[in-house]
């Protein structure tokens, strides 16, 4: 028998039993919708965590002050906040740890170092216009920081060693933060602790950042606060990213000395945005795997329907299986129509699954308002598609095997008997 004859026997297998041929379909739907949904976040997931840490570079170390309280996240530009990781331990007074010109001394003892930027941050007020907001207030070393951040130039210029009262603005405030975008040489006031000054604008950054940035002794001014040659944290630009591992160890244990701490009591930590990369690589991983294998219950169930569906079919044609063998068809030909019948249930279930996986994908962050590990979005890449469709069918075929095996191995006396 030919293919196009059985692929014509198998579509009128499916048109017959409408109600359960969907019903089956349906769980194949929903199980690689979510495989297709599961797969977009944590392509969203890969995305967001590129875009936020890919830019730190594999040579640039951040030194703060205590012990690591969780992970952290570093701006190019120094800045930090406790989303990702750190190393560190417990501190050995009960005086609160800092960072200061001493630090920074016998880091520059260190040959491997390249560049060294203390930083200081703090939230601040910014008014342009009429218009004011909440905004984080970052002071770094003007002379090192253009050499040292990540950040790029979309308008104007980068600090540099003869600026004083002027600053460079994250991209989303100088376009978007305040009615009107912020422009070169426009002025902004910045008001902390009720003191107001005013700073002039001489670059915007690229990025959807809020961030000002200043030179570190204005900073101190502006931050009034803040003790005067004590940092937040110390950005740090290594020589070789290759000797990463060999030029931590230096830097902890030279600290360690001069700080007279210990392992277990040390009071600072040290974090490299390339082993951070590496950690929260492999907790998405493992937490996509398990997300996976929930999904992958659902095509399980999935397939136990579509074999359910195929046994009830070799059931009820038991008969016609007995007129096509008396009239010349062969096991292969019998045992062709049910795959093929088991296989366009796997297709039909895929290809929706695709389409509903993707509609979902793209509601789940308008839905989740792009907070957390959807903030990046969600994205559909072809890989996953073809793989999808590639287990729906697989799945459908494996579940009619059995059947149509059984169909094909019956006798055709006793299948013209059957009743």
């Amino acid at each position: 028998m030919k293919l196009r004859k059985c692929l014509k026997h198998a579509f009128e297998m499916v048109l017959h039993s409408k109600l359960r041929s969907w019903l089956t379909i349906l769980g194949i739907v929903i199980g690689v919708a979510s495989v297709i949904a599961i797969m977009s976040i944590s392509g969203g997931m890969e995305a967001q965590m590129n875009q936020q840490m890919g830019g730190l570079g594999a040579d640039i170390l951040t030194l703060s002050a205590g012990s690591s309280r969780g992970f952290r996240t570093f701006g190019p530009g120094g800045g930090s906040d406790d989303r990702f990781g750190g190393g560190g331990g417990s501190t050995a007074t009960d005086e609160e740890p800092v960072l200061d010109n001493s630090d920074i001394q016998a880091l520059k003892s260190i040959p491997e170092i390249e560049l060294i930027n203390p930083v200081i941050s703090g939230s601040v007020k910014a008014a342009y216009l009429g218009k004011s907001g909440s905004v984080t207030l970052t002071g770094v070393d003007q002379a090192v920081w253009a050499r040292i951040t990540t950040e790029t130039i979309d308008e104007g210029r980068m600090l540099d060693s003869a600026d004083q009262n002027v600053i460079v603005i994250g991209g989303r405030l100088a376009s978007s933060y305040f009615d009107k975008p912020v422009g070169i040489n426009q002025k902004l006031t910045i008001t902390y602790q009720n003191k107001s000054n005013v700073f002039r604008v001489v670059g915007t950054l690229d990025g959807n950042s809020n961030t000002i940035y200043m030179p570190i002794q204005m900073a101190f001014q502006v931050l009034s606060d803040k003790t005067r040659n004590e940092y937040d944290s110390i950005t740090i630009k290594i020589k070789d990213a290759d000797q990463l591992d060999d030029t931590m160890s230096k830097i902890e244990n030279k600290l360690m000395l001069l700080r007279h701490v210990t392992n277990k009591t040390k009071d600072f930590s040290l974090s490299s945005s390339a082993k951070m990369q590496e950690t929260m690589s492999s907790m998405r991983q493992t937490m996509s795997s398990f997300l996976l294998a929930i999904a992958a219950v659902s095509l399980i169930v999935g397939a136990v329907g579509i074999a359910n569906t195929m046994f009830t079919s070799v059931l009820e044609r038991t008969k016609e299986i007995g007129i096509m063998k008396a009239i010349g068809a062969r096991n292969k030909d019998i045992m062709s129509i049910f795959l093929l019948h088991a296989a366009l249930i796997g297709l039909v279930g895929g290809l929706l699954g695709i389409i509903f996986g993707g509609i979902l994908s793209g509601l789940l962050p308008v839905l989740m308002g792009e907070t957390g590990m959807l903030r990046g979005g969600t994205f559909v890449s072809l890989n996953s598609v073809i793989i999808a469709l590639s287990v729906s069918i697989f799945i459908g075929i494996a579940s009619g095997i059995i059947p149509a095996y059984k169909g094909s191995k019956l006798k055709p006396v006793d299948a013209l008997r059957y009743e």
